[in-house]
């Protein structure tokens, strides 16, 4: 009987109670399987109608504030843990920058929440979470 052991594990944050309980998940496995653990958090680029109403430098400004801060967080939950990730942080759409990430630095396993901050965005874009387990090359692991 062959067992799935990744060797590198994907566990893209966005902030949500969602992705730091897929972040506990990705510890889990990673310690398990004593893999590597990466952790992603994609600064999201503005698309031109957002970008008219607020300033865009000052909101990207922020965000990579906000993701540098999430980032630390999740690192010291992962060294509690006694696993020492390394960290990303990516500029772009989260889920093509998920998966570009991924297919580059041959990750075995992504380990993703099932919803993130942006709710009113998935009623329109729909969810990262859904267009990563879709077109994922990898397998994905979605945690509710």
């Amino acid at each position: 009987m062959v067992l799935f052991a990744p060797k590198k594990i994907l566990a893209p944050l966005d902030g949500s109670d969602n992705s730091f309980r897929s972040l506990d998940a990705a510890i889990f496995l990673a310690k398990k399987s004593e893999a590597e653990l990466v952790i992603m958090y994609s600064v999201s680029v503005f698309p031109s109608i957002e970008v008219q109403t607020v300033d865009p430098i000052k909101c990207q400004i922020e965000e990579r504030r906000f993701a540098e801060s999430m980032l630390k967080k999740a690192e010291l939950v992962c060294r509690k843990n006694n696993v020492y990730p390394s960290k990303i942080i990516a500029n772009g759409t989260p889920g093509y920058m998920i998966l570009k990430y991924a297919k580059s630095n041959k990750i075995d396993l992504i380990v993703i929440g099932s919803r993130g901050r942006s709710a009113v965005r998935e009623v329109f874009l729909g969810s990262v979470s859904n267009y990563v387990l879709h077109k994922s090359p990898v397998p994905v692991l979605v945690v509710k």
